[in-house]
């Protein structure tokens, strides 16, 4: 299996000043690159400059630059022109498509922040010595940082990375051939199904609430945005004040973040724990946070009518803050180390041999119901009530009966 260990650096006061100029430098380098690319597509649109091309210019590069270029590695330099090569294949796949491109923009200094080693042992080493408190990673240019190591590091380590986040660095440890932890069998099959009010109902009837660290930070958030708002948005030189109004902002964005995914970390070990199988819906988060799409008046030229963008805004928001994709992955993650499997269903069609709906408008044939699929079905938010047999339940409960149920109709196919 492949895994990824983040842990926290604790830099001197040097080595973060040269951690900033090696994100300073890729990100000159970043951009320079970028700029080739424009200039030769500008100039002929016939004429294209790819990795290859430039990779073979970095010698020359540092040469050319020894104190700024020349000092870090050059394979960490690869990858960061490795990482201008996948934005433009991304683009010309949207364009390809018919989706909105987004051509690669040029990165400021203050939204670069990750370099990655393409292999431990070139420019980068990860020193960790089993049974002992003492572990640092060498990094070329830098040197010896020590490092918070919270957990073992299983496998073996293939890239490196570093990041800063706010005033932080951290390490990333990308390893293959780590081994799996297998739990002991528990013979248990639950499903779930995931919302804003709840965070997630299982088929037992257990609900586990929804934090809302968004919304407990509210208040905060709101008071440090608008403060940052009142300064110059287009200024040529940041102020001490400006930069510490938007540190501020930053750092509370990243404890909602910090939270939020220990919370996911939490419940997935739960469930890993306690179940064998575990059925899940698929979830098109993307899709369901989209926009509604504007509604041309026919009456008025350049008008347009409501379409309930407003409060699609706030539901759009619950779902975020809930982060059902980030909630699902970890917990896919897991289960493959536990020796557990997640099955994702479909929410809308009709598996084999099932007369299905949407999982919260059909009756669970696993409580005694009819399995009968109406609209009506869903009273309320919270309550479900069956027109045709007259069966009551609570909403996500039932949601979550029918996820199990199909999950058991695709299990009984795999096998």
């Amino acid at each position: 299996m492949r895994r990824a260990y983040k842990f926290l650096l604790r830099p001197t006061v040097g080595q973060e000043r040269a951690l900033v100029e090696m994100l300073r430098d890729h990100c000159s380098l970043y951009n320079g690159a970028l700029q080739e690319r424009r200039d030769a597509y500008r100039h002929s649109s016939w004429t294209s400059v790819r990795y290859g091309d430039q990779s073979a210019q970095l010698r020359e590069i540092r040469a050319f630059d020894p104190e700024r270029q020349g000092r870090w590695s050059f394979s960490s330099q690869q990858a960061t022109l490795r990482r201008l090569d996948r934005a433009f294949q991304a683009f010309f796949r949207r364009v390809k498509a018919g989706d909105r491109p987004g051509y690669p923009r040029f990165k400021g200094i203050g939204h670069f922040d990750t370099v990655v080693f393409p292999r431990d042992g070139d420019g980068c080493r990860w020193d960790s010595t089993p049974h002992t408190t003492h572990t640092r990673v060498r990094l070329q240019g830098v040197g010896h940082i020590r490092v918070h190591q919270h957990r073992p590091v299983k496998g073996r380590v293939k890239t490196v990375g570093v990041k800063r986040e706010g005033r932080r660095w951290y390490v990333i440890l990308a390893c293959e051939e780590v081994p799996a932890e297998p739990l002991p069998p528990t013979g248990s099959t639950v499903g779930i199904d995931l919302g804003t009010t709840r965070f997630l109902t299982d088929s037992d009837g257990h609900h586990v609430q929804n934090p809302g660290f968004l919304d407990q930070a509210a208040e905060e958030l709101a008071a440090a945005q608008q403060h940052l708002s009142t300064f110059p948005q287009h200024t040529r030189r940041r102020t001490k004040r400006h930069r510490a109004a938007a540190r501020k902002v930053a750092k509370l964005h990243a404890k909602i973040r910090r939270r939020r995914l220990d919370h996911h970390h939490k419940q997935a070990l739960a469930l890993v724990r306690k179940h064998e199988v575990i059925g899940v819906e698929r979830l098109n988060t993307a899709g369901m946070t989209k926009a509604p799409a504007l509604r041309p008046d026919p009456e008025r030229e350049g008008a347009f009518l409501a379409n309930g963008a407003a409060a699609k805004a706030g539901l759009n928001r619950s779902i975020l803050d809930a982060g059902w994709g980030q909630f699902l992955r970890i917990l896919a993650d897991k289960a493959e180390s536990a020796g557990r499997r997640v099955i994702p269903v479909d929410a809308r069609n009709t598996p084999p041999g099932f007369a299905g709906g949407a999982p919260t408008r059909t009756c669970p044939p696993g409580i005694g119901g009819c399995g009968h699929v109406a609209k009506e079905n869903r009273v309320t938010q919270a309550k479900f009530a069956c027109v045709n047999c007259g069966l009551v339940a609570h909403a996500d409960h039932v949601g979550a009966l029918n996820v199990k149920h199909r999950a058991g109709l695709v299990l009984c196919d795999g096998a």
